[in-house]
Order: structure tokens, then sequence, then C-alpha cells
């Protein structure tokens, strides 16, 4: 028996390819159903041979209560955008500095308009799958995707043991049609796009609701060591296992091959059955793109050129002005609301005084409105010809709309601020927020609207004031329950184990991200010598310049936040490396500069600048008069090696590199 159910199974997921992935079925639906139907009775009857990637788990049945987070094992990150040929020549320009050579080709993409996706395979079998949500970790959405028919259960031919694919999960025009049409006459409203539309279905609880939206899955990307050596040929064998992977991808030698395929798609791309916003430019070399690495957000080695945006014109009915945690002040246009890229826009964002005097807005307008990157929605410009001729011309404001305090602009700034830090409601509920997020404290329980209640209510102040919330200080407040409000107490105590590196951050230091706070925290180590630092000296620190110098040694001299600290070590947070994160740290290579090219075999670049920084160097990202050595790997550029001969830099191996921090 257990031979006849797998025999159905591996019949079936082979008209799922045909159908889903090759378009060209062989049998009829009606066939389909009646083995489908067959499989599951087989499988009711023998529960022994239960198995999750069942061709039968397509037609969904279970409920999913919550979705478990996941931590990224490889990080999503987001792509740099571009909207001209002169973008893409910079970038190439950049990718030429950094590798030394011109000898570079790029894969082009069409960039889906969808929900991103993460997909383990382990054995051939479909493991996880998992949305990107913040990058760094997401929502385990596994039994959801197993529903999409064009998303492999059983990979076939070469595939490694174990890898992740990424792609986008996309709602067909079609099916957005067919699915509002049944809403509509069910007496609903319909759903405003298919790029929402499919995000909220990856949600939903009840799995057989997800199988009948009519989803698909399109990938393009391999995470993990396939042994593919690039980008296009890892298309072709993602085809080759069984993946969907459109047939629209080119191979091109230039940015004008690249701009030719833009070109080509600008009109294209709307015969396609499924939105796209745009190209996807990748360095085509996987060991390329290995070499250029990643900023703190994007790829170095992959760039979106986003087609021009939709723009709509509407009328501005007035500007509120919002104030940020740092006191920043953001002008909002408050707008008649209008569909704009299938969702009703009412606001947009004015930036700054300088934006509104080059738009030359009067109240009462009619302005152009499209969205940056298609997501966030922005002015672009004023239609004079609706113009009435008593339009008031908008006069920035000169105080704070929540304090009333006047407000500074500091030269060369484009922003106007409110300097009362420490009293400005706004400003003091934005920085416990920011405290409290995900990427710093990580307090369960807690939101920003928590945040809000807790502040009005005369329960906290700052965040220090958090470590001495109880659950008896909580219960009065509206809508806390006893459990709500042991959660929160929990989550707060558990913070305390969050690393040095993260309570850096979470302080809110103006101009110290998540990753400046990385590179302090391995530097000094603990708080105290932070706190005793000079401008002169953070500036020697990688990558820390005057302005972020400047900063965190006037935050640390401010008589407040001094008290705010005091308070939190008392509270017993981390403000030291654990053992185990100096573990291995050395001042080997203090002061020399490293840069890192070609392919290795003893370690990975990542691990090679790793090193470089565990022993106190500095990771260099182009050869330079200040570099001290390069660890020169296989397939180097030859132009890079001549740079480093001609500046008499040092070049050695992974082997020399080596001796050098044992030694």
């Amino acid at each position: 028996m257990k031979e006849k159910i797998q025999q159905l199974r591996d019949e079936l997921n082979q008209h799922n390819y045909n159908y889903y992935v090759l378009d060209t079925p062989t049998i009829s639906d009606y066939e389909f159903d009646q083995k489908l139907k067959e499989l599951q009775a087989l499988e009711q009857a023998h529960p022994e041979f239960y198995d999750e990637n069942s061709p039968t788990v397509r037609v969904g049945g279970s409920i999913t209560k919550n979705f478990p987070t996941v931590v990224h094992e490889y990080r999503m990150y987001s792509l740099d955008n571009s909207y001209s040929k002169e973008d893409i020549e910079e970038w190439e320009q950049r990718i030429i500095k950094t590798l030394g050579t011109d000898d570079i080709s790029f894969t082009c993409e069409l960039k889906y308009d969808g929900a991103s996706i993460d997909l383990l395979y382990e054995d051939g079998k479909l493991k996880q799958a998992t949305t990107r949500g913040d990058g760094i970790q997401g929502d385990d959405i596994t039994a959801n995707v197993r529903t999409i028919g064009s998303v492999p259960l059983q990979l076939r031919g070469d595939y490694p043991q174990r890898f992740y694919i990424r792609g986008e999960i996309v709602m067909p025009k079609k099916a957005f049609e067919r699915l509002n049409q049944e809403r509509v006459a069910a007496g609903e409203d319909p759903f405003m796009n298919p790029r929402n539309t499919a995000s909220g279905s990856l949600k939903l609880q009840d799995t057989a609701e997800v199988a009948k939206r009519g989803l698909d899955c399109l990938l393009y990307f391999l995470v993990g060591d396939t042994g593919i050596a690039t980008q296009f040929e890892s298309l072709e064998k993602a085809r080759e296992w069984g993946f969907k992977v459109p047939n629209y991808s080119r191979l091109c030698h230039s940015t004008q091959e690249v701009m030719d395929f833009i070109n080509e798609w600008d009109t294209k791309r709307h015969t396609l059955p499924y939105e796209t916003d745009g190209v996807v430019i990748k360095v085509n070399n996987v060991a390329q793109q290995q070499e250029l690495g990643y900023t703190s957000k994007s790829p170095r080695w992959a760039m979106a050129y986003k087609y021009k945006a939709e723009q709509v014109d509407t009328q501005l009915e007035s500007i509120s002005y919002q104030v940020g945690r740092t006191g920043a002040i953001t002008p909002v246009a408050n707008l008649k609301p209008v569909l704009l890229a299938g969702t009703i826009v009412k606001r947009a964002s004015l930036h700054n005084a300088d934006q509104i005097e080059k738009l030359d807005i009067h109240i009462g307008d009619w302005v152009y409105v499209e969205k940056g990157g298609e997501i966030i929605p922005k002015i672009v410009g004023v239609n004079l010809d609706k113009r009435e001729p008593d339009a008031v011309p908008v006069s920035y404001i000169t105080h704070c709309p929540e304090c009333d305090t006047e407000l500074v602009r500091n030269e060369g700034e484009a922003q106007h601020y409110c300097p009362n830090t420490y009293h400005c409601p706004p400003q003091i509920t934005g920085k416990i927020q920011h405290f409290i997020s995900r990427k710093a404290m990580d307090i369960e329980g807690l939101g920003e609207e928590t945040v809000e209640l807790l502040f009005r209510s005369g329960v906290i102040e700052n965040y220090a004031d958090l470590y001495e919330i109880t659950v008896e200080k909580l219960l009065p407040l509206e809508r806390m329950a006893k459990k709500s409000a042991e959660n929160i107490v929990k989550g707060i105590e558990k913070s305390k184990e969050v690393p040095f590196e993260r309570v850096l951050f979470a302080l809110g230091i103006r101009y110290v991200g998540e990753t400046v706070a990385k590179k302090l925290a391995r530097h000094y180590k603990n708080i105290t010598a932070l706190e005793n630092t000079t401008v002169e000296q953070l500036v020697e620190v990688d990558e820390i310049g005057n302005q972020i110098a400047t900063s965190v040694v006037n935050f640390f001299q401010e008589e407040y936040n001094k008290e705010l600290i005091n308070r939190l070590k008392e509270y017993g947070l981390q403000f030291e490396l654990s053992a185990e994160a100096t573990a291995g740290q050395t001042d080997t290579l203090k002061g020399k500069t490293f840069v890192v090219s070609g392919v290795f075999s003893l370690y990975s670049r990542d691990e090679l600048k790793a090193l470089i920084e565990q022993h106190g160097g500095k990771v260099g990202s182009s050869i330079s008069s200040k570099t001290d050595y390069v660890i020169a790997g296989d397939k180097m550029g030859p132009s890079k090696r001549e740079k480093a001969e001609s500046l008499g830099v040092k070049i050695i191996d992974e082997v020399a590199f080596q001796s050098l921090i044992i030694s």
C-alpha cells in the first residue's frame, strides 16, 4: 500500500508541475481531482504513511492560530533603487572600483510586485516558508505556502541537500479579478490591489481559504552553498529542480544592454499575467557578489530600476506637523482622498521647509502625488492651472506643535527641530518606543499604543521608568487584563538579558544605528569606556566620523542621560560585552587596514573580515594609500593587484594572514 500511495503522490506532483510551472497540463481537471480523492482516501486509511509534503496538502483544511517568529539564517536585505541610466552607470563604476576589473556581466530580471518569501528545502522537500518580516526575522507560514500549486513540495534532479530559495508570492491579475467579483457578489468590498491581497492571504488562519486564492510563487535567488558560479546559471538550475522561475531574465554585458532590457519591458510588462514594477539588475558572478558584500541595508551587487510611478492630482486641504523622537519636524500634507497605485491616499510627506518653498505650495492647491518607490506617497508638483487667485502660501511653523517651544534649524541641515528634548511629549514617547523596539530591547507585550497609554497615565516618563513597572501599577489602566500586565512585567524583566550592543542602540543616541552601535560596543567593550571617550578618540574608530563622534560625546555629557544610564545599570541591564563576545579578541592588528579580495579555501570572505575586526584591524572596501595589506585569493582582479603593487601595499594570502593573528 505504501508503494501505491507514493506512486500516486509522484504522479500528482508531476501533474502539478505540468499545470502550475510549465503551464502545459496533460490531464483534465476532473481526472486530476479523481486521483487526488483516491490519494486522500488511502492516506486517511493509512495514517502511518503521513507526509507533510503530500499533494493532498494543496487543498488546505488545517487552522493556524498563530505564526511563530523565525530568525532568518541569511538576512533578507532590501534593494537600493535607481530611476535612470545615470544611476546604473554610477553603480557600475562603484563596482568596477571595488573589484578592480571591468570584466563584469549582469543578470537582469523583472521585479515582481508581491510578498517576499524565503523557502528552505532539505533532502528535496519543502521544510519551511518564512515571510521577509524586517529582514532579520519573519513569520513561519509553511502550512499556507504548501497550498500554492507552483511551490514544489518535492524537487527533481541534482538539487543540493540543503538550501534556501527566495522569491515573491504574487496574485495573478485574473485570480485578483475573480476574487473581487466573488466579493462584490457576496456584498463585500473589493480588495484594492493584488500585492496587498497576496500578502494578506498568506496570513489567513484557514489554509483551505488560502488554497482558494489562486496565489502563485515566482522564484529568483538561491541562498546557501549551492556551488553554482553565476546568478544566470542558478536560475536555470532552479527551473530544472522544479521551481517556477519566469523565463524573462537576460544576461547583459554592458549598461547599454541593461537599458535595452529595461526599455523593452517598460511596455511589455503590462501584458504579463502578474504585476511588475521594475527590473532587478544583479552582478552575475557569485564570487564577485561575495567580494562586493553588503551595506547595512542592501547588497552592493544588486540594484532595482523602478519604472516611473503612477501619478494623480488631488487637492491639498491642510498641512500638519509631526514631531519625531529626535525632535525633527516633518510637515505632512492632508489631501482630499484619491486612489493611487491601488490604495486610497489621504496624506503625503512634504519632508521639510525647503521642499515646501521649492514646490511653492499654497493651501487649497491641486498637487501631483506619486508613490516614491511605489510605496510612500509624495508630492512632486503643483497644478498651477487650478490655483485659486486668493490661495494662501504655506508659512512654515515657528514653534513646536506639541510643546510650543521655538524651533531651531542647525546650519547645513534641512529640518527644523524642537530643542525641548526631555519634556516634549512625542519626543519622550518616541524614545521609549525606540527603546522597546524589536532590534533594540525587544520587550514582549509592549507596543506603541501601550507606551502612549503608560505615558498619558503617568506610569512612565522615560525608558528607565519601565523597570519600575509592577502588575499593580498596570491593572488600573483601561483595557489592561491581569494576564497582559503579567506578560509586560515578564517581558521587561527578560530584556535585562539583551546584549550590550543592542542596549547601546536602544539608548537612542542620534546617528547611532544598529551597525554603529555594534562597532562602538566591540571597540569600547563597556559603557564606562564609551562615556569617558573624546571626539578625537572616537573618530579613530572604524567608520565613525565627526558627526557621530560629536553626537555620542554630547549625549554622555547630558546630566539627564547620565542619570538614566545610572538607573539602568542599577536595574541590571547589560552594559559590557559578554565574555563570549570578547573571547578571542586581541589588538594584534590594531592600526592596520586590510582589503579582502578574491575567493578563498580556508575561510569565507565574511570569516576573514570578522577575524580582522576580532583582532583589532580595520576592513577597507577599496585599495588606497591607507591600505596596509591586501588578502588575495583566487580570481582577484588584475587591476586591483596592479593598484596594490603600484602603491606598495603588501599582498598576502590567507595562510600568511593566519600567521599574522596566530604569532
